[in-house]
Order: structure tokens, then sequence, then C-alpha cells
């Protein structure tokens, strides 16, 4: 099946781009999702207007990603959590506990699938977590975590 992705698709293609996937694929989901139109005559002229789309937010973007990442550096994070008295977590500190402390702290609203930790973090303490804004901009982040 040829179509027409509308959308960036993880390992498939970017907006704009012409594959093709097998009948199921795009049949039950990039149909579905509106993550992408089947390919005709008709469809094949909006390929140009979705590329040019593309382009200019992908430039706006990355500077815009790059006033973040500064902003988002400066911040000053902190977030309580449940510990025992030798210092260690019940549990672990989300990425979605991760997003809601940044906004918290003044930065701006982060979705919790951009939130990366190298690894669990299961302690209080300070540890340094990503942001990724774009493919090509990552902030990093200091996050002070103490015991509630």
């Amino acid at each position: 099946m040829k179509l027409i992705l509308t959308t960036t698709v993880t390992k498939l293609g970017l907006a704009g781009d012409v594959v093709e996937v097998k009948d199921g694929y795009g049949r039950n989901f990039l149909l579905p999702q509106g993550k992408a139109v089947a390919f005709n005559r008709g469809t094949a002229k909006q390929i140009d207007g979705i590329k040019r789309a593309r382009d200019a937010r992908e430039v706006r973007d990355t500077s815009h990603a790059l006033e973040l990442r500064e902003q988002i550096e400066k911040l000053n994070v902190k977030i309580a959590a449940r510990a025992a008295e030798s210092g260690s977590l019940f549990g672990s500190v989300t990425p979605s506990a991760l997003a809601l402390a940044l906004k918290k702290a003044g930065g701006p609203a982060i979705d919790k699938r951009a939130v990366t930790i190298a690894k669990p973090i299961k302690s209080v303490g300070r540890h340094t977590i990503g942001v990724k804004l774009t493919d090509a901009v990552t902030a990093h982040v200091e996050v002070e975590v103490t015991a509630a």
C-alpha cells in the first residue's frame, strides 16, 4: 500500500514522505490515526505543501527550542518524595512527576515523554535529567530530590 505521511512516524519517515507499507499496517493504524493519506494523483499534489509546512515548522522549532533550553537550564527544580531515613526513596521519581516539577519551577509545560532519565532516581540528592525538545536540542537540568 502506497501512502503519504502527514506526520512524522518513528522508523518510517517524515511528514510528506511517500512510503510503501503492508496493507494491514496502513489500513489499521496509519489511516485511522490520521498519520497518512492514500497516495493517488489528487493527494500527490499535497506533498509539496506538507513538506513546506514541515520545513517551516522545523526552523521555527529549532530556534524556539534553543530559547527553551536556556530557560529550562536556569531553573532551580526541587521535588519532594517519600523517603526512608537512610535516604532511599519508597519507589522512584517518575518522568511525569519531573515534568510537573519543571512546570511548578516556572518552566514551560513539557510532555512527560520528553523527559529522559539516565538511571532511575531512587535516592535523595541532586540528579541530572534530560529534556528532549527536538531531535537536535536537549536541555539538561539538575533536580534536587528531598525527603517529604
